[in-house]
């Protein structure tokens, strides 16, 4: 089975908790780092630009991605302008519309011409990918992350979105295309599979990595065992009465005599 290792694919990490951040920058498999402002609220963070600095003094030689919090797109620009300034790894996330659906393309363009590094964010068609891809500058490096997770939550399989999105990102030499959102280790694969070049994973899948090659049977045992272990542990008990006992029945053959007779038996039991 192909490993972690040897695919093409860079995995980022998606997360607000500093002390995790810390420790995941120490592991080789992750080549950079999101967050957003729904991942930040919920570790807590108070101070934006505190935190944002805290994170690149732990980071220094890996992508960071931070994202703009105004629904203004003059503020954006704005916020995009000091938050690029915080470090020659730092990626601007930009929503793709404001939350009243108005493209962000014109202020995408901007940025990204006078050099500023944008992640593009929320994308779910490819029709929004062909539209952000025409405002990217050839001249600066970007990302454009596509929620295929989120996708797939409404029943849509995102793999042929995602395939397709690769072959319009592939026009624009400077611009790597990010599976946001996985729901499992498989969408790692699936990802490096198409050839996308990035996918953000949250700490709860990073932790599940050392599972990838993992022997079935000795995983079904694992699995058993910890029913077992668990039962234990919370006490459980079922009294088992005379009247539920009934009669011992033999090695079932499978024949539908057999089946009869236990059908007869439930029903003398339990009418």
């Amino acid at each position: 089975m192909t490993t972690l290792a040897d695919l093409k694919i860079k995995i980022f990490a998606d997360g607000a908790d500093l002390e995790a951040i810390a420790e995941m920058c120490g592991n080789p498999l992750i080549k950079g780092f999101t967050t957003n402002p729904t991942l930040m609220r919920k570790a807590k963070v108070s101070d934006y630009a505190v935190f944002a600095r805290q994170l690149l003094g732990i980071v220094r030689d890996r992508p960071v991605s931070f994202e703009v919090f105004s629904d203004d797109f003059a503020e954006m620009q704005r916020q995009a302008i000091e938050i690029a300034s915080w470090g020659p790894n730092v990626y601007v996330k930009i929503p793709v519309t404001n939350t009243r659906g108005e493209f962000a393309g014109p202020l995408i363009r901007r940025l990204a011409a006078n050099g500023v590094q944008v992640n593009v964010t929320a994308l779910m068609t490819n029709e929004q990918v062909e539209r952000v891809a025409e405002c990217l500058s050839d001249g600066t490096q970007s990302c454009v992350s596509i929620f295929a997770g989120r996708i797939a939550d409404t029943g849509r399989d995102p793999v042929p979105i995602m395939a397709e999105a690769v072959r319009i990102i592939s026009g624009r030499p400077l611009a790597e295309l990010i599976w946001a959102s996985p729901r499992e280790i498989l969408n790692i694969f699936q990802a490096a599979a198409i050839g996308c070049h990035i996918i953000t994973v949250t700490h709860d899948i990073l932790a599940k990595l050392p599972l990838v090659g993992k022997d079935l049977e000795g995983f079904s045992l694992e699995t058993v065992q910890m029913f077992y272990n668990d039962a234990l542990k919370a006490g459980f008990t079922i009294e088992v009465s005379d009247r539920t006992s009934g009669p011992r029945l033999k090695q079932a053959s499978g024949g539908e005599g057999d089946r009869e007779k236990i059908e007869g038996w439930r029903s003398r039991e339990y009418s």
